[in-house]
């Protein structure tokens, strides 16, 4: 049935009404009472925030609509009712939206969220960012960025005591690397964001305020907006601070801003919003035209919905497929329906940013709704199909002046059937697709406009409808055995470690980073399957002989190693660097090396004919064939390891009591340990650590795990570049391989 099948009633007086009602009886019904009682307008009761909340309330994030096409006209009136209401109790001010440095707001439709760790971003082999094949690739998958935002911390903080901002200044070439990548990305015309997390509150603290630090890293690096991780707004002082840092940097809420801030946070996410049958209005697009959301809803695999608000609402899409190192691929349908969006909008933003804007017009088609966007002479048609089958023939019916032409945007095609007055217009649109008629009078289109409609011809010839996201296969760096030491022989201060077949369980913490895809490990994470719950998963695990270090390896052992060698880092940021003068810290010769990455750790253990252990090789030398919790028994015991009492390193040999069935220290707390278990699918490389360490970050869940860990705990270590994961809290242990046994 058809939207012009519908009769309206009086239910469009009904809905108009009730909106009204809703807004300025309430409301105004308040302001009277107050009054009433002798009470000011401005009251605690009905204070104009309180005003404000409550037309917060009524205005949903995303305001539905009615299914009913004849209840449309009255919707859309009440919601022009809201709009007016809201406007003048929040006393909005549009000022800022007005200036010329902001004016890139309104055509940033599409915003990467990129892990600064993603090897299609950064290149750990070449140590180097590799900006404009990732650009490219952004243009030839989704249609291009408009801006990324650079995540930088999350989920590696907390593993040591470095803030967030030390993540920033430890990212390769420092701030002034980073000031060269901005550079580099704003040459691509793409606008750099950086991420505030202001739960950050455990760690290293600066001693001045954090939107202090944020604007002076703002100026430095030339960032063009910040986003506030788990914020509904800034603090209120923020606006001062980044406008006497930089011109025109934006501030972008993760959750829903409050109306009244829409004034001086230009942009915010639409997270996890759902819609109705008939699609419905974003709250802030609908208030301020010119405010830019990004729809995102980082755990799905499908983004229809997400691609239908924004497209009816002139709106943006946020694109992230690696999230926080799970991979979360976009399917070929999804990316051929953004880069058939995306191009329209850019092109018509000053219609998608302009006041004559009409959701729900009338289509001719069950299930296909349209927006309509004006500007001049110039009338725009966003339609999308809500079905899972496609839909041809006539879509949309309008008078008809003469002299207008009309175009298929997604199809591209001058298209119209005149009958009289009523012109036609007819087109296909793909199954859970967009279209898009645009008409005008001919002197409209320039000269320009049959090179666009090209171009989208080449686009929509590239179109998939392959629903199936890719999928990424994980590989596991090959281990290299060692010489093969008799028993009797293995070298001094190593547990030897006999041959065994056993079931061994394996825990580790549900979190967005995700753990492993090997497929007794493989976990579908999602937050509502309980994230930051600890997970135990058992498999069997057959192991050869081999030998593992008494203790961590030493500063003293290390000192040997660099002087017999010379070793020299490739990249020096954060080598050693607790040690003084190029020697280990008085008093501390014997407490466990750290400050040393993976290939510093391999350095080492081929100088001494030794390897990293396994992950299943450390688990069993801490843990034995019982199986137990601790490395001394199945009960927590204080005092048996470094749990932080020390509030620094402590000697490897200090705890006696908290030796392993093989009689291994410090397999519990002290430092965590590096294990041959590097892995990577391509965009994420990480490593499995053990053990646990004295430092433990307190103020939030979102911190990686710090202290002492039980034997069977294992946590993912994501590795990006040697100066970032040489850590305070990181060691490592070494083994070798030892013959079987007759």
């Amino acid at each position: 049935m058809s939207s012009k099948e519908h009769t309206r009633n009086k239910t469009v007086l009904s809905v108009a009404l009730a909106a009204v009602v809703l807004i300025t009886g309430y409301c105004r019904a308040g302001l009277q009472a107050d009054l009433g009682s002798g009470r000011a307008a401005k009251s605690n009761l009905h204070s104009g925030e309180d005003l404000a909340e409550l037309i917060d309330i009524e205005l949903t994030p995303l305001i539905g609509a009615p299914s009913d096409p004849g209840e449309w006209a009255a919707w859309r009136e009440a919601l022009r009712h809201r709009r007016e209401q809201a406007l003048q109790i929040i006393d909005y001010d549009d000022s800022l939206y007005q200036k010329p440095d902001f004016a890139w707001v309104s055509s940033c439709y599409c915003c990467c969220f990129v892990m600064m760790f993603d090897q299609t971003f950064y290149d750990p082999a070449r140590c180097r960012y590799t900006i404009d094949s990732f650009l490219d690739r952004g243009v030839s998958q989704f249609g291009g960025y408009d801006a990324v935002v650079l995540w930088h911390a999350y989920p590696r903080i907390g593993f040591d005591d470095r803030n967030q901002f030390d993540f920033y200044r430890d990212m390769p070439g420092g701030l002034d690397g980073l000031a060269k990548l901005t550079r580099d990305i704003h040459e691509r015309g793409v606008r750099v964001f950086i991420d505030y997390n202001p739960w950050d509150t455990g760690t290293r603290r600066e001693g001045k305020p954090d939107n202090e630090i944020l604007a002076e890293l703002v100026k430095t690096i030339n960032a063009d907006g910040i986003f506030l991780d788990t914020l509904h707004e800034g603090a209120a002082d923020f606006r001062r601070r980044l406008d006497a840092a930089r011109p025109g940097v934006v501030l972008e809420s993760e959750l829903t801003l409050p109306i009244e801030r829409i004034r001086d946070h230009h942009m915010s996410w639409a997270q996890w919003f759902e819609d109705t049958e008939a699609p419905g209005v974003l709250r802030n697009k609908w208030l301020e035209r010119r405010h830019m959301m990004h729809q995102i809803k980082r755990w799905n695999r499908d983004h229809t919905g997400e691609l239908h608000t924004a497209w009816m609402n002139g709106s943006g899409i946020l694109v992230w497929e690696n999230v926080f190192g799970s991979w979360v691929g976009w399917s070929a349908r999804d990316c051929s329906v953004l880069r058939a969006m995306l191009p329209i909008q850019r092109r018509y933003v000053k219609l998608f940013s302009g006041k004559r804007w009409t959701p729900l017009v009338e289509t001719e088609t069950e299930h296909v709704y349209a927006s309509l966007w004006q500007e001049g002479d110039l009338n725009l048609w966003t339609l999308l199909n809500r079905s899972e089958e496609q839909v041809e023939g006539v879509l949309l019916k309008l008078p008809h002046v003469q002299g207008t032409r009309y175009f298929d945007l997604v199809n591209p095609s001058e298209v119209r059937s005149v009958t009289g007055d009523i012109v036609s217009l007819t087109g296909s649109i793909q199954p859970r697709g967009i279209g898009a008629f645009l008409c005008g009078p001919g002197r409209a289109f320039r000269a320009d406009f049959t090179e666009f409609l090209s171009k989208q011809a080449a686009t929509n010839a590239r179109a998939d409808l392959d629903v199936v996201s890719a999928k990424l296969t994980e590989r596991l760096r090959p281990v290299l055995r060692t010489k093969e030491h008799k028993k009797e022989q293995i070298p001094q201060r190593m547990a030897a470690i006999p041959a065994v077949t056993a079931d061994m369980e394996v825990k580790f913490r549900n979190r967005e980073c995700g753990f492993s895809q090997i497929p007794e490990l493989d976990q579908s994470i999602h937050p509502s399957q309980g994230l930051h719950r600890i997970v135990a998963v058992t498999r069997r695990v057959g192991l050869r002989p081999y030998a593992i270090d008494l203790t961590p390896v030493t500063n003293a052992d290390f000192a040997v190693f660099l002087k017999a060698t010379q070793y020299e880092p490739r990249h020096g940021e954060n080598f050693l660097k607790h040690w003084v003068d190029g020697e280990p810290p008085a008093g501390r010769e014997d407490h466990p090396v750290v400050y040393v990455d993976l290939d510093d750790a391999r350095a080492y253990a081929k100088w001494a004919g030794k390897r990293l252990p396994t992950e299943e090789e450390w688990q069993y030398a801490a843990q034995g064939r019982d199986g137990r919790t601790y490395p001394w028994g199945s009960e927590w015991q204080d005092g048996y390891c470094n749990s932080g009492q020390t509030g620094r390193t402590s000697s490897v040999s200090m705890f006696d009591r908290g030796r392993s069935p093989f009689g291994c220290y410090d397999m519990c707390g002290n430092v965590w340990e590096w294990t041959e278990s590097e892995r990577t699918d391509g965009r994420t490389r990480f490593c499995i650590i053990r053990g646990g360490s004295y430092y433990k970050a307190d103020g939030s869940g979102w911190y990686a795990d710090g202290g002492p860990q039980s034997c069977s705990f294992a946590a993912k270590f994501i590795l990006m570049w040697p100066g970032l994961d040489r850590c305070a809290t990181i060691g490592f242990r070494c083994a070798v391989d030892v013959q079987d046994e007759p």
